[in-house]
């Protein structure tokens, strides 16, 4: 049974889970559909309280034991997980729509993307989570390692995929042996519900392994952020907020997770395709409505097809047709709230004093989607660097478009910022690209293509785009586990002292 029904009792406020259990707050708010402006349904807003119930109910089942050692019981609840998200696709989906704004078929592939990556790490526990090294170093001496769950994670993870980004972060805790805590954003509370009725409907899961709060505010995750209780914290979102965290966390030396902000080039050289590369960069510019980590937001083109590039793809983006999340004619969604548009398009008109609009979008202020929070794309032409507009992540359907003489100086602008989570490189040779690639700094490089992701390769991230981690692929277990490594004679009084040969 559902713990709350939008479509029949609207009032009812969603709640959190912890400890097994469906807990309320004092405080309720409203959950707000982008595309009109309606209220979608209401949910108990958590803070402090909360967070100190659920790192309390974490704590002790990571004491228990039991989560830490059966690693037949984690594989089987990653499972569960990914099962009960799966069973519940479209009503997901459906949801992360009415809520972000997000156009319904991409919300689909947030939900389908979820579980594939659950189901990798049920595997990855089967598989990794408990094997160490071992090695004889001399006579009758052997050491071996094992890595063991660092304790408690809390994972905070953002609005704008809110199922896909905590199933990233949550699948790898739980499978390296972790109990978790994990804080979801109020713009998706509804959402955070449904995923929580199916934490609470897993069986394999003991009282308090995973708890789930939603919070408007910040002081549930600053709490958690603090907690000399919490081993790890896993975070996704801006660089401004990762560098708080660092600041907030370095008194209890915990281990930390940040994927942070981006700022993603995509470079057409000379001999680019241009028929396949405008419309995948017009994808990188609006899918989840420019909302996105590695959102194309710079267009980099050789000066030899500028030209060609600067009209093509000024058509292209005016021609996109913005429309309500959930009709299927709608190209691009709405962003997340009003106040999000409007610092969008007050970002835009402080650029105008350095850049040539070559596609000026905006808000749409007037007729059928006016309630809502739509920008329409923009395309604005720059040649410096040291503008806002360049360096700041905009998060909105904004790209600028910057011309390049030669390679050497594509590679110039495409590092010029402080991030480094992504770029691209259309061209018809592979192996300039690969070239290319080898000197820009980002994390992942796309050539030809852009935002292709999967669950076997880490996503990480350079410069001030993470701190360094990852959370996908062989090594995502590692970042919430710690070695502990056992030295061993054979015979007692074999050996003396230390053997460090």
């Amino acid at each position: 049974m559902s713990t709350f029904d939008v479509a029949t009792s609207p009032a009812v406020p969603a709640r959190h889970w912890i400890n097994a259990q469906w807990a309320q707050s004092e405080v309720t708010g409203q959950s707000i559909n982008p595309s009109n402006g309606e209220v979608v349904g209401y949910y108990h807003d958590g803070g402090a309280v909360e967070a100190v119930a659920a790192i309390a109910a974490a704590s002790a089942a990571f004491v228990a034991g039991e989560w830490a050692r059966e690693v037949d019981l984690r594989a089987r609840a990653i499972s569960q997980i990914a099962d009960g998200i799966e069973a519940r696709t479209h009503e997901l989906a459906s949801m992360i729509s009415q809520e972000n704004g997000k156009l319904l078929w991409q919300s689909t592939f947030e939900v389908t993307t979820a579980v594939q990556w659950l189901r990798y790490n049920a595997a990855a526990c089967l598989i990794s989570s408990d094997v160490g090294r071992h090695a004889d170093i001399g006579p009758d001496v052997h050491f071996r390692s094992s890595p063991e769950p660092l304790g408690v994670a809390g994972i905070i993870t953002p609005w704008n995929a809110p199922i896909t980004l905590t199933a990233r972060a949550l699948g790898p805790a739980l499978a390296a042996g972790c109990t978790a805590v994990v804080k979801m954003p109020a713009q998706t509370a509804l959402t955070n519900a449904l995923f929580s009725e199916i934490i609470a409907q897993c069986s394999a899961l003991p009282a308090g392994v995973v708890n789930v709060f939603t919070e408007s505010g910040s002081g549930g995750a600053e709490l958690m952020v603090s907690s000399s209780d919490v081993a790890v914290i896993s975070y996704t979102g801006s660089t401004a907020v990762g560098r708080k965290i660092v600041e907030s966390s370095a008194a209890t030396l915990k281990r930390l997770n940040l994927e942070l902000g981006g700022k993603t080039p995509l470079i057409l050289l000379d001999d680019a395709d241009l028929d396949a590369a405008i419309p995948t960069v017009v994808s990188a510019a609006t899918m989840l409505n420019g909302q996105f980590c590695v959102t194309g937001s710079r267009v980099l083109a050789h000066r030899a097809i500028a030209g060609e590039v600067r009209t093509r793809l000024s058509e292209a983006l005016a021609a996109v047709q913005p429309g309500p999340s959930d009709d299927p004619a709608s190209q691009i969604g709405p962003l997340i709230d009003r106040a999000s548009a409007e610092r969008v398009n007050r970002l835009v008109e402080a650029a105008l004093a350095h850049a040539v609009p070559l596609v000026r979008g905006g808000l749409i202020a007037e007729g059928p989607l006016a309630g809502g929070a739509f920008y329409r794309p923009t395309l604005l032409e720059v040649e410096r660097l040291d503008i806002p507009v360049v360096q700041e992540e905009i998060f909105g359907p904004v790209q600028t478009f910057e011309v390049f003489d030669s390679d050497a100086e594509a590679i110039h602008r495409a590092n010029a910022t402080e991030y480094g989570l992504g770029a691209a490189v259309f061209t018809r040779s592979p192996d300039r690209a690969r070239a290319m690639g080898r000197e820009l700094q980002a994390a992942g490089v796309w050539i030809n293509t852009w935002g292709l992701l999967n669950e076997k390769f880490e996503q990480g991230g350079y410069k001030a785009s993470s701190n360094g981690g990852f959370l996908c692929g062989p090594r995502a277990l590692e970042q919430f586990q710690q070695i502990k490594v056992y030295g061993e004679l054979a015979t007692l009084g074999s050996a003396h002292g230390s053997l460090d040969t």
